[in-house]
């Protein structure tokens, strides 16, 4: 192959008919060296280990001509066809690309050697050209082959791999298929299994409903009478020896419940397991009985402890149990009443004993004293009045009393009593320690406030403890057995404080406050209880004010049967005076406070008549008045002497309103005008 590429390539050598005669060598091509201009191989005892280094096309070609002419050898020169391979590229194929750290030199065209290609020294190892292109094509045909059986090798060994690889994965395979097929023929046994189990439920769960609407039959027949005839030993164990609340009287209920049961069958035939259980039965209701008795008596002891607060009590101890008195007044019928009475005893006393303490205190709280000096027709307007205390030895007056002065007949800021929010009676130790002076209505108010409070708590406790046990007739009875001596205490500080004064606006006060206490206790739905101690009160206070409003009536009669009796013709005195007289402010101020509190009064009431009755005595004495002073000639001063008296009236009530006030402002009004024409 080395022969013919270089006698091929050498200029002026080659023939065309020299190319096409001689094969070209099977071998490839080899590119020239990337090392230098020259290839060396050292042969070391074998003919193949020759070397070779070539310049450049053209010098090989003289090699290869010179070798000829010295072997005698006698191969022809060949040329390459033009569209033979590049043999750089050729070679680069074979040999491989050239290393990047030798870059090669660029190999000088053909017929273009340099003297340094001349000079070169060639060691071929002592082989001629010849066997050292024979040695070479051995070597590259035995490298082909070595190659080619290690290709195939190579081949081999990969392909064995592969093939053992696709044998354990067929087998691995098998087993696999062969585990499926079995694990599909045992889930196929089992669900044949498991469809015979479920057909031997449904059969079993046919015959179970069947069997369970059969119970529920049977129980709702014989249900009721079971428990009639049964007794938990949790409950007996509860009612004889658990402790009394909430739990306990759930328990209790339910032996009611039976105990009831069990009476609305004792008309009818008596089982045997009935007549048994029977006696134990009765004992456990006369346990719970004893039970329920030790524990109310216990409470009503509670209640007679000192500084006790009853209505705590009440909420937390017997409102709580009320159920207990029920089934005890159920089943013991004379036990539950004498219960009943001992609570009623119980606080009767501890009413009575409060209020006792309450009215005590008070006594000690300062009254101003209003008697008889304290009247309209009354001359002496200048007197300082004293203020007494209460006493709870029965006396009005006690010596010593603080001076306080006061206004009998004006209303002033007493009214507050009825519009103040604040419902809570006075404590007994702020009415100790008060120092100040008050009027009737204060003691009156507090006194009557507190036992209305207490009246309707007590009313309540007992319509909702002892009801239904007891009818509300009887609950109405226990409930004035027990406030009786309270309401009497009432009364007498009642009467007390109304026996002896001439306060009118203190009396009517009090008659307002009483109405207001009863319209709240029909607003708590308590008033037919506490009717007979308001309508006792009332009967005190409204003969009362008719006797103070005689009394102003009859003083002012005297003021006018005093005057002189004007003749005719007569002359008056030249110097009185046109200007109102004192009486008239007075009856002004009375007559204010009265319709004051009459706002809301009804057309019945004794109060309006009174009225009327003093106004017609006022307007007596103003005439009688006029013509003493004026005389029955001057007209004219003893008609403006009335314009201004009522003139006067009419204004101070003229704020006032309601029916009655509009009565009298439209009557005095009629008088100002008539007087004010004529004069």
């Amino acid at each position: 192959m080395w022969l013919d590429r270089l006698a091929g390539q050498h200029p002026g050598t080659a023939s065309p008919q020299s190319s096409s005669s001689r094969p070209i060598s099977p071998l490839p091509r080899r590119t020239s060296s990337s090392r230098g201009p020259y290839l060396t191989s050292h042969n070391q005892g074998t003919p193949r280990g020759s070397s070779l280094s070539l310049v450049s096309q053209d010098s090989t070609a003289s090699l290869l001509a010179s070798s000829k002419r010295a072997n005698g050898t006698s191969l022809r020169q060949s040329t390459i066809a033009d569209n033979a391979p590049d043999p750089e590229e050729l070679l680069s194929k074979i040999l491989g690309p050239l290393p990047d750290d030798s870059p090669p030199k660029e190999i000088t065209s053909a017929g273009s050697i340099t003297d340094d290609d001349l000079d070169f020294d060639f060691d071929f190892g002592g082989l001629s050209l010849r066997e050292l292109a024979r040695g070479d094509c051995v070597e590259s045909s035995a490298r082909r082959s070595a190659d080619g059986s290690q290709h195939a090798a190579d081949n081999y060994e990969r392909d064995k791999t592969k093939f053992e690889e696709l044998h354990r994965s067929i087998r691995a395979c098998d087993e696999i298929l062969s585990s499926v097929e079995s694990n599909l023929t045992s889930f196929r046994n089992d669900l044949a299994a498991v469809s015979a189990d479920i057909e031997t439920l449904q059969a079993r769960s046919t015959a179970l409903n069947v069997r369970l609407e059969n119970r529920k039959a049977v129980e709702k027949g014989l249900g009721t009478v079971v428990e009639e005839l049964s007794v938990n030993p949790l409950v007996v164990a509860k009612i004889s020896e658990g402790h009394i609340d909430e739990a306990w009287v759930k328990t209790l209920a339910e032996v009611d419940k039976r105990a009831t049961a069990r009476k609305k069958n004792s008309s009818q035939t008596q089982s045997k397991a009935l007549a048994d259980i029977g006696p134990l039965f009765e004992k456990l209701i006369l346990k719970a009985v004893e039970r329920i008795r030790d524990f109310l008596v216990a409470q009503i002891k509670a209640l007679r402890s000192p500084h006790i607060n009853a209505q705590i009590i009440q909420q937390q101890n017997f409102l709580k149990f009320k159920d207990l008195f029920t089934f005890l007044h159920r089943h013991q019928p004379v036990l539950g009443d004498e219960i009943c009475l001992a609570y009623m005893n119980t606080m009767r006393w501890y009413y009575l004993n409060q209020f006792t303490r309450y009215e005590k205190s008070l006594e000690k709280l300062s009254l101003h004293s209003l008697d008889k000096n304290d009247v309209l027709g009354h001359e002496d307007v200048s007197v300082s009045r004293k203020a007494t205390v209460l006493s709870s030895v029965g006396s009005s007056k006690l010596g010593g009393g603080s001076v306080s002065p006061h206004d009998a007949f004006n209303l002033g800021r007493r009214m507050d009593l009825l519009k103040t929010n604040n419902q809570t009676a006075l404590s007994s130790y702020l009415a100790e320690e008060d120092n100040s002076t008050h009027y009737l209505e204060v003691p009156f108010r507090n006194f009557n406030l507190a036992l209305v409070d207490n009246a309707t708590a007590e009313y309540t406790f007992l319509a909702s403890f002892f009801s239904p046990a007891l009818p509300f007739g009887t609950i109405s009875k226990h409930f004035t057995y027990i406030f009786e001596p309270t309401f009497s205490i009432g009364h007498a500080l009642t009467r007390k404080l109304v026996s002896d004064t001439f306060d009118a606006l203190g009396l009517l006060l009090c008659v307002r406050l009483n109405q207001h206490f009863a319209f709240e206790l029909q607003r708590r739905r308590t008033g037919p209880a506490v009717d007979g101690y308001i309508n006792g009160t009332a009967m005190m206070l409204w003969p009362r004010l008719q006797s103070v409003m005689d009394a102003h009536c009859e003083s002012v009669r005297t003021l006018t049967s005093a005057l002189p009796t004007p003749k005719p013709g007569s002359k008056g005195n030249a110097n009185a005076s046109a200007a109102p007289h004192v009486v008239t402010q007075r009856f002004g101020q009375l007559l204010h406070g009265i319709l004051a509190l009459s706002a809301e009064a009804g057309d019945d009431e004794p109060i309006i008549t009174s009225l009327r009755r003093l106004r017609n005595e006022m307007e007596a004495f103003l005439t009688r008045h006029s013509q003493a002073s004026f005389g029955t000639t001057d007209r004219r001063k003893r008609e403006r002497f009335l314009y201004n008296n009522y003139s006067l009236i009419l204004t101070i009530i003229s704020d006032v309103s309601g029916k009655l006030a509009v009565e009298q402002q439209e009557h005095f009004e009629g008088l100002k005008t008539a007087f004010q024409e004529s004069s």
